[in-house]
């Protein structure tokens, strides 16, 4: 299958494989007779909360901090995050020896900051606005000459998100679809934009911020359709946060001008990169509500006994949903991969989540 089209091939993606193999963990597989019954499915559980940092993103990163030229790495890395993709940057970083530097505002939850902290990101703080953030990361810019390393919207990091599909796929061979969350955290505008700023600072004052996501579900769109043209690839979204199925639905880039989700991970648009691989490569995206996501929360601890973020449990809550259950082209789906994305989760933020929506 030629993707070449997209910037990220099956190419680009075995190579990332090649590259971070001796870094990344080989996560299991796992699962569950009584969710099998409950689907009527037979679910296979791709567990990135066992990956490194804590959730897929560790993939990504490390594939673009590894693929850089030495001298483009001493001066480090730097990304504008507070969630799983600013710890996973710190980590490669760290395993590289080079800084890593992270804009995180200084509102995020203390787990995150600490998370970074951890393995070594240097963490600078900003305020809560987007205006604050800009001008924290032009000053970090300017101040180290470091190489930004976007979440989602760049071919290394896609890249190193489809090793994830290739293994999955060695793993359980039989499977006949996919189920992966759309995730991503605020960004920049493009991959080329992203590197001539890295050496041309004053680009950046022209730039805004925005949401970018699918980086996920556009590495493993990719690599699964490669290894296997028949596969099904289904995006799982929150209704609070469709961007994505409005986007396939009318086949055009869509930006929602406000998300609601407790699934705060998925709270993204897709990018220039990501938006073209999802409208041609995924085959359908399939929306839950908070109550959908909360009862596969519960499912995974109490069932498959790991500890999940809500963004991870969107994959069990779409394939329980009636949206999956009664739509009739996923009838001959059943042996389903579910990509568990994380469990890096804020048990403070999701308990006071759990509160407010049993007391609507």
């Amino acid at each position: 299958m030629a993707c070449k089209k997209y910037g990220v091939s099956i190419d680009t993606i075995q190579k990332a494989q090649i590259l971070i193999k001796e870094y990344i963990n080989l996560t299991p597989v796992i699962h569950s007779t009584t969710l099998n019954s409950l689907s009527r499915k037979t679910l296979f559980f791709k567990s990135e909360c066992f990956q490194k940092s804590g959730a897929f993103k560790f993939r990504g990163a490390a594939n673009a901090v590894f693929s850089l030229q030495e001298e483009q790495a001493a001066k480090g890395v730097v990304t504008h995050s507070s969630g799983n993709h600013a710890a996973a940057l710190s980590l490669a970083a760290q395993l590289r020896r080079i800084p890593s530097y992270v804009v995180i505002p200084n509102t995020a939850p203390k787990c995150k900051v600490a998370n970074v902290k951890r393995y070594g990101g240097i963490v600078r703080f900003s305020e809560p606005t987007m205006q604050s953030r800009e001008e924290t990361a032009i000053r970090v810019l300017q101040e180290t000459g470091a190489v930004l390393v976007p979440s989602s919207n760049d071919v290394r990091i896609i890249s190193g998100q489809g090793t994830l599909s290739l293994e999955f796929l060695d793993q359980a061979p039989e499977l006949d679809t996919l189920i992966v969350p759309i995730s991503g955290l605020y960004f920049l505008l493009s991959y080329m934009n992203l590197m001539l700023l890295s050496c041309l600072y004053g680009f950046f004052l022209q730039m805004k911020l925005k949401h970018v996501g699918g980086g996920l579900l556009s590495g493993v769109a990719i690599g699964a359709k490669s290894k296997n043209p028949a596969i099904r690839v289904l995006g799982a979204e929150p209704k609070g946060a469709d961007d994505a199925a409005q986007s396939k639905a009318c086949g055009r880039l869509v930006s929602l001008s406000h998300t609601n989700t407790i699934a705060d991970g998925l709270r993204a648009s897709m990018g220039d990169i990501t938006w073209p691989i999802v409208r041609d490569l995924v085959d359908d995206i399939i929306t839950v509500n908070d109550e959908e996501i909360l009862e596969a929360i519960r499912y995974s601890y109490e069932i498959l006994k790991v500890a999940v973020e809500p963004s991870a449990a969107i994959g069990l809550a779409a394939v329980l949903s009636d949206n999956f259950k009664k739509h009739p082209c996923w009838n001959c789906s059943q042996n389903i991969g579910i990509v568990i994305s994380g469990g890096n989760v804020d048990l403070g933020a999701l308990w006071e989540s759990i509160s407010r929506i049993t007391r609507t």
